[in-house]
Formats: C-alpha cells, sequence, structure tokens
C-alpha cells in the first residue's frame, strides 16, 4: 500500500446516529448533499442515519421537523461542532450497515464510504407518482468519496460521473428492481454522492479523472465493491461491526 502523505490523513468516527468523516482542514468538496450541497470548502462530511419514513409521523411539529432538511442536518452539525464547514447527507440505512473501503496506486489513493439501500430503487425516466406506496424499509445509497488527487472541477464531475456508473452496473448486474416491480433500476430517488479532493500537497494534480484515467478506474472498482458489499449487508441486516475513529488509511478492507 502506498504511504499516505502527512499532511493528509482522513479520520472517521461514529457520533451517536452519525458518521463523522474529518478531513483535517477545509478542503474542495463537490455534493448533492442537502445541507452544503454543490462545491464548497469544508472540512467535515456526515451522513446522518434518520427513522425510516419521518414524514409519515401526525402532528405539525413532525411535519415541520422534516419539512427542511438542510435546517435539520444543521442543528445536526452544531450539535457535534461542525455547523460552519460541513457537508451532510442524511440516511435511514442503519449505519452498522456502513462499508469502509480504499483503493491505492502508484501515491494516488481514493477512500470510500458507503451505505446501501434499495427498497427506494428507480430506473432513471421513470414517471414521478405522488401515489407511491410508502416503505419501512430503508432505500437510499450514499457515497462519500475522498481522494489525495488535487482535482479540478472538472476532474471532480468526472468522478461523479464514474462513480454513478459504477453503481448503475452493480445494480443493473445484480438485478435489483424498481420500486414499481419493473427490472432494470439504476439508482434510488433519494441517492446522494460527495467528491472530496486532496490539496496540491497532498497528491497529484489531476485535470481528468474518467474511466481511461487511473483515478477514474480506481473510483470504479471502489465504488463496485462498495455498493455490492452493501447490498450483501443490507439483505443481511445482522452485526456489522463499527468503526472506530481511526485514520482510514489505517483501517480499510481490501
Amino acid at each position: 500500500m502506498s504511504r499516505i502523505p502527512a499532511s493528509f490523513v482522513t479520520r472517521f468516527r461514529l457520533a451517536g446516529r452519525t458518521l463523522v468523516v474529518d478531513l483535517q482542514k477545509r478542503r474542495k468538496v463537490l455534493s448533492s448533499a442537502p445541507r452544503g450541497g454543490g462545491l464548497v470548502r469544508a472540512r467535515y462530511i456526515l451522513n446522518h442515519q434518520v427513522p425510516a419514513n419521518p414524514m409519515s409521523g401526525s402532528g405539525d411539529q413532525c411535519r415541520c421537523q422534516w419539512s427542511d432538511p438542510a435546517r435539520y442536518l444543521g442543528a445536526v452539525a452544531a450539535d457535534l461542532g461542525a455547523d460552519d464547514c460541513s457537508v451532510a447527507l442524511m440516511t435511514a440505512v442503519p449505519l452498522k450497515q456502513l462499508v469502509v473501503l480504499r483503493e491505492a496506486a502508484a501515491g494516488l489513493w481514493v477512500e470510500g464510504f458507503f451505505t446501501v439501500g434499495v427498497t427506494n430503487a428507480v430506473r432513471a425516466g421513470e414517471p414521478v407518482s405522488p401515489a407511491r406506496s410508502r416503505r419501512r424499509s430503508p432505500g437510499t445509497i450514499n457515497m462519500i468519496l475522498v481522494t489525495n488527487a488535487f482535482l479540478t472541477a472538472p476532474a471532480m464531475v468526472g468522478m461523479v460521473q464514474v462513480a454513478t456508473e459504477s453503481k448503475t452496473a452493480v445494480l443493473l448486474s445484480k438485478r435489483v428492481p424498481s420500486w414499481t416491480g419493473k427490472p432494470g433500476a439504476t439508482g434510488t430517488g433519494t441517492d446522494a454522492v460527495v467528491v472530496a479532493s486532496g490539496a496540491q500537497e497532498d497528491g497529484p494534480v489531476l485535470k481528468y479523472s474518467g474511466t481511461h484515467t487511473k483515478l477514474g478506474e480506481l473510483v470504479g472498482r471502489l465504488v463496485s465493491r462498495g455498493i455490492q458489499q452493501g447490498l450483501a449487508r443490507s439483505r443481511r441486516r445482522t452485526g456489522t461491526p463499527r468503526p472506530q475513529d481511526v485514520g482510514v488509511g489505517m483501517r480499510i478492507s481490501n
């Protein structure tokens, strides 16, 4: 395994129902997150576990709590001391099913944090239905990808593209159906992805990250492994060990 530069060691921990990924300082982060989405500079990336179907409760207080995910996640971040420099996701997938993986080659590395549920699976292009039945099981795929490479904005978008292609390839190969029962789900209706770049002193400067590049190769392989393991854990629903607050480079499955 290649040596991790001392200037960049990703750390993560579970704080109650929240995965906290600590980048050690503010770095470029691109995401579709409900809080801190878009292209920002952030130190912390949070993946917060919420109840399945939180909007199914009764009363104005329940509806108010869940009607603004960004505000709710802001309160979660504030409680953890990460409110002013965080990107935050939410999931109903139990965090005991968290998958943490790493791919590395020739001084370049990518680390991934995955929570996988597919009861909310959908095939891109299917009609949106307000009559959609409520599910009690979690149904979101959240992917957090961290690299030591210093990425241009196009390269960060490219990582999102490759990660999405790899995720969809796994769902198709595993014959995951849409929530409608039709075959060929390509994702879920609430998927989110986060890409965090390194700094110039952390790794190579990369302008491209498509499937013809080494970074694209690593991302594709990492996401494929992560989604497959996440699917297996979501089906088992049994005691996956909880990760400790350690450097990711010292605790990555092979």
